[in-house]
C-alpha cells in the first residue's frame, strides 16, 4: 500500500491482503501521529485533548532546541506547527465517530468536541491554530 493509512485495521488487511512487507502513513500520521501505537497494540486510542495538548507541547520543544528559544526559534516553532495542524484539525476523536470506517479522503463535519480544547482542536479556522500556538509558545509578535 502506497501511504494513506488512516484505521490501524488498513495496515493489517494490506499487510493480510497481500504480499507486502509494509505500508507507508504518510498523512494519516500527520494526522493522528499516535497512528503507529494504534497499529501496534491493534486498538484504537480514544486520545483526549489534552493528550493531545501535550504532544503539541512535545512537538514544539523539539522545535525549541533544534531551533533556540530566542524570538526567531520560537517564530520558526510556532510556523512548523501551524502548518501540522493544518492536518491535525481533520482528526475526529474515535468516541464521536458516527460511522464505521473512516477513509483518508473524508472531512470531518463541524462537531464540537467533548470539551472546550477539542472543539478549539477540531476548527478549521488558522486563528484559532494560533490561539492554541499562543497557549504554548506565547502571544504571537
Amino acid at each position: 500500500a502506497n501511504g494513506d493509512l488512516y484505521m490501524w485495521q488498513d495496515y493489517y488487511n494490506y499487510i493480510g491482503d497481500s504480499a507486502i512487507d509494509t505500508c507507508m502513513f504518510a498523512r494519516g500520521a500527520l494526522i493522528k501521529p499516535w497512528l503507529f501505537t494504534e497499529v501496534k497494540e491493534k486498538r484504537t486510542w480514544d486520545i483526549s485533548s489534552s493528550e493531545r495538548l501535550d504532544l503539541l507541547k512535545e512537538y514544539c520543544n523539539y522545535g525549541l532546541e533544534h531551533w533556540g528559544s530566542d524570538s526567531t526559534g520560537v517564530e520558526k516553532t510556532r510556523r512548523f506547527l501551524l502548518e501540522w495542524m493544518s492536518f491535525l484539525y481533520r482528526y475526529v476523536p474515535a468516541g464521536l465517530i458516527e460511522c464505521e470506517h473512516i477513509t483518508m479522503n473524508m472531512r470531518p463535519p463541524p462537531y464540537y468536541g467533548r470539551d472546550e480544547l477539542e472543539t478549539l482542536m477540531a476548527s478549521p479556522n488558522v486563528q484559532d491554530w494560533i490561539k492554541i500556538s499562543e497557549m504554548i509558545l506565547g502571544k504571537t509578535p
